[in-house]
């Protein structure tokens, strides 16, 4: 059985982080945040590794991963450009951010032919979300013309930062572990010990911290890049109103899936809590973590040894 991909989506502006956050190091020796990632999916069984990212940060991103990751695998890299739409559609010219999430995926689709996993480059995930999302991958296959999808629920109150807001795909799960919705939340944030999210009015509703939520780490067959193609022109054309800021989001096209009835989704449920660098503040956080896990010996003092 070949071994699953790995896709760490690194392509984002970071505009609330002030820089380049996908290569900002953490770690003890220099380590970033999806080295991390990279380290423990390696360990879990996954072989070659894709990065999305963009022009304007491969140079430096290549200088940063090939003497390290790339010593370890097979690594490929593509590009998530504004311009890659479908012909009959243009880029407006006010428009700055990637198209999103959903968009980056299935630009992966030359590169792509088994099962895979889709993660955040700025995360921190934890190694038995890795081994839980292998384990469901190597019997992952599409039934009664349905996608298979996975997806590793975290607790919200293990997800948050303490220096703003966040998005954060809230899920409703069945008492069997499958999703029954989606909704991505794009301002949640802690008020002292409650959680709340900004509604369309500006109102803030309070959540309960053991919400399962997602944090854009997916397990997918290969058949679902074909879908997540189709639907971009369908997202263009409802978005005609606001196309120089919507995005094209992996949680919006799986809860639409869900709801049709053309995917089922189980979820995986964790405890490992999130970090990530979200806020220049979020550094010295993320900093102090990865000391503790690698004085605890879950993380060697030198990630790859070099």
């Amino acid at each position: 059985m070949s071994k699953p991909t790995l896709v760490v989506m690194a392509a984002g502006i970071g505009s609330r982080y002030g820089g380049i956050k996908q290569i900002d190091p953490v770690g003890p020796s220099g380590e970033i945040l999806l080295d991390y990632s990279v380290y423990d999916a390696l360990r879990s069984g996954f072989g070659k590794i894709v990065f999305i990212i963009r022009r304007e940060i491969e140079e430096a991103f290549r200088c940063r991963v090939e003497p390290t990751i790339g010593r370890r695998c097979e690594i490929q890299y593509v590009q998530q450009s504004l311009d890659a739409v479908p012909k009959g559609f243009g880029v407006p010219p006010a428009r700055e951010k990637p198209w999103g999430t959903a968009h980056a995926v299935f630009l992966c689709k030359e590169v792509i032919d088994g099962p895979f996993a889709v993660i955040n480059a700025d995360d921190f995930y934890g190694r038995t979300s890795f081994r839980s999302l292998r384990g469901y991958l190597d019997g992952a296959q599409d039934r009664d013309g349905a996608f298979s999808i996975s997806i590793i629920g975290y607790r919200l109150k293990n997800t948050l930062t303490e220096y703003g807001h966040v998005s954060r795909g809230v899920c409703t799960v069945t008492s069997d572990g499958h999703l029954l919705n989606i909704k991505e939340q794009k301002r949640v944030k802690l008020f002292g010990s409650a959680i709340k999210y900004a509604e369309d009015d500006g109102s803030w509703t309070k959540i309960p911290g053991e919400t399962i939520v997602s944090m854009n780490m997916w397990g997918f067959t290969p058949s679902i890049l074909g879908e997540l193609e189709a639907r971009f022109a369908r997202f263009l054309r409802a978005h005609a109103g606001d196309i120089e800021t919507a995005e094209y989001l992996l949680p919006d096209v799986v809860g639409e899936l869900v709801r049709e009835k053309k995917a089922f989704v189980r979820v995986l449920p964790t405890h490992e809590r999130w970090f990530g660098v979200t806020y220049p503040k979020d550094k010295a956080t993320a900093q102090q973590a990865i000391g503790e896990l690698t004085r605890r010996g879950v993380y060697p003092e030198d990630l790859w040894g070099t």
